[in-house]
């Protein structure tokens, strides 16, 4: 179908690159080829997949032009910033968390120390203690703010999905109303409602199901010139005994600026949080269930690709700037001569690329750029990819089946999957979650990749796994060299339903690979290798009709 992205996007894009990096036009044809031949292999085997209901319409994809600066030497990565801007930094500005409590503690001290700007964007914020605290810890701040200054500098700017930070009568806008009240002019809480839950939809479908529709899924928490990208939520499980990543860019203001304007775009197509507990657009800006749907989603596409887009060019006109004067520079100039005189900056050794994926508002950076990595792994590289839910895309599936890579991929038990025990119909999607792991499984087999093809399933006493991303290993080396870490699981809802960003981050420093090994092996340890005789066991169980209904509601968890 045409909402799943396919062949045709990629030939597309692949005729408008005549002057991207040499190679990326094969490149996306051969993506092309391999998605048409996943798509037809599929369709026989699985047709009747075509009736699951509430498919997101197709939409214009939107793409940025390709960049024409190329220099030599550049890593084999930089075709990446034909799509969006490329960050390159010192590998020291980079520290991989390994534990929620360390996340948690990092969240209050970058909260405290903060003095121009505290920008968080997560599903939902808790109403526990611990996320108390982190209120508290706001408003503390707020406050030494506002006493220091007669015109305060720090502003607070929080993004919160609006189905999910309503649920129930405490709720993340009851813990949040108290900031708002004491700071109007210092607080913005915002709240994204999907365009695609209105009408009837939208009066029928009860709270909590509601949330299946779709999500703003970001999580980016910076503070002044940090930042964290991660997996993780506002919520005291996250902060203790729920399995996660994280990673803090430190220094770093022009990826900070970029997730502010980010944040800011999707607040301006949000209902804003008011102090009487009420929600309002603002002035001008189109309903996103009231108003017209299309013309909200255009809106909205304009909004984020304008932040996308023009820091784009300025990190083109910077590398350009810096490009060329460090030519005209290294002849009479010392590298170590012109760091110590306050002239050029270090050479980076490390490159942030955000990718961003919002299939309502027609852009698919993030699951372009999955897909390439996929394809063009080569034979004998390794890749290793976890998510808390696996229900990955049937593109991604096809990708992975069909390309030359190692894959170990790290998935949940059922015992720590977030879903392990709910009430009611929430109680069977762990089960769920199996038969699909089987389902992809048998394929394995059936095709004879178990060893090039290992699943591994997450299992440790008293904890829930959330972990999401991948570590890509070339061919003879032992490290990795790129990692995707942010919000996106790799499942239809991360690509068609939801608001999602990553980072991509390519590294040529021994030290901060063996920091990303490091995190890979921590993960991969609480793990244990699936077979067929995992699905024997009494808890893999799957009762007949989960069987039969999870093929029609697996693109909705």
């Amino acid at each position: 179908m045409a909402a799943t992205g396919g062949a045709a996007l990629w030939r597309r894009l692949a005729a408008w690159l005549p002057r991207g990096p040499p190679g990326l036009a094969a490149l996306l044809g051969r993506l092309s080829d391999r998605l048409s031949r996943g798509r037809d292999r599929r369709a026989r085997r699985s047709s009747w997949l075509l009736l699951a209901p509430l498919l997101t319409p197709p939409v214009p994809v939107v793409t940025a032009m390709p960049c024409s600066l190329c220099p030599e030497g550049a890593h084999r990565f930089q075709w990446i910033r034909n799509l969006v801007p490329e960050f390159g930094i010192s590998s020291s500005h980079v520290k991989v968390l390994s534990s929620p409590a360390e996340f948690y503690e990092l969240l209050k001290v970058q909260i405290k120390t903060a003095k121009q700007r505290v920008v968080m964007a997560s599903l939902y914020l808790g109403t526990g203690l611990l996320e108390q605290e982190l209120v508290n810890c706001l408003e503390e701040t707020l406050e030494k703010s506002l006493q220091a200054n007669e015109s305060p500098n720090l502003r607070v700017s929080i993004l919160l999905d609006y189905t999910r930070g309503s649920r129930g009568r405490r709720n993340s806008r009851t813990m949040l109303i108290p900031l708002l009240q004491r700071f109007p002019t210092q607080v913005r809480v915002s709240l994204f409602h999907t365009p695609h839950l209105r009408g009837l939809l939208k009066l029928l479908i009860p709270e909590r199901f509601n949330e299946t529709i779709g999500l703003q899924h970001i999580k980016v928490y910076l503070f002044d010139d940090n930042v964290i990208l991660s997996g993780a939520n506002l919520s005291d499980l996250y902060f203790t005994n729920r399995q996660d990543r994280y990673v803090l860019l430190q220094d770093s203001p022009e990826i900070a600026d970029f997730f502010t304007e980010l944040v800011d775009a999707i607040g301006d197509v949000s209902l804003q949080l008011q102090q009487d507990d009420t929600v309002q657009m603002m002035e001008g800006m189109v309903h996103p269930y009231q108003g017209d749907k299309v013309r909200y989603c255009e809106i909205a596409n304009r909004r984020v690709m304008e932040v996308i887009d023009s820091a784009r060019t300025r990190q083109e006109l910077l590398h350009a700037k810096t490009f060329h004067s460090s030519q005209q520079g290294s002849s009479t100039l010392p590298q170590r001569d012109s760091e110590a005189s306050g002239g050029l900056k270090p050479e980076p050794d490390t490159w942030i690329y955000p990718l961003i994926q919002m299939k309502p508002f027609g852009i698919q950076i993030d699951e372009m750029v999955t897909e390439t990595l996929l394809t063009e792994a080569e034979r004998d590289a390794r890749i290793y990819l976890t998510t808390g839910y696996f229900n990955l895309t049937q593109a991604y599936m096809d990708l992975i089946l069909g390309t030359r890579a190692e894959y170990r991929i790290l998935l949940a038990s059922p015992e720590v999957n977030g879903f392990f025990g709910a009430k009611g119909v929430a109680g069977a999607i762990p089960s769920a979650y199996v038969y699909i792991e089987q389902q992809f499984y048998n394929e394995v087999c059936c095709l004879h990749q178990q060893q090039r093809i290992q699943l591994q399933e997450y299992s440790r006493a008293g904890w829930t796994f959330h972990a999401k991303g991948l570590w890509l290993y070339l061919a003879g080396s032992s490290l990795p060299c790129l990692t995707l870490i942010g919000s996106p699981n790799f499942g239809y809802r991360s690509v068609h339903r939801d608001l999602e960003a990553q980072v991509a981050i390519v590294t040529e420093n021994k030290a901060l690979q063996q920091q990303l090994q490091q995190e890979q092996e921590q993960l991969y340890l609480c793990s244990g290798v699936v077979s067929s005789s995992t699905f024997e066991q009494p808890s893999r169980h799957v009762k007949l009709w989960v069987k039969l209904v999870t093929p029609l509601i697996k693109n909705f968890f």
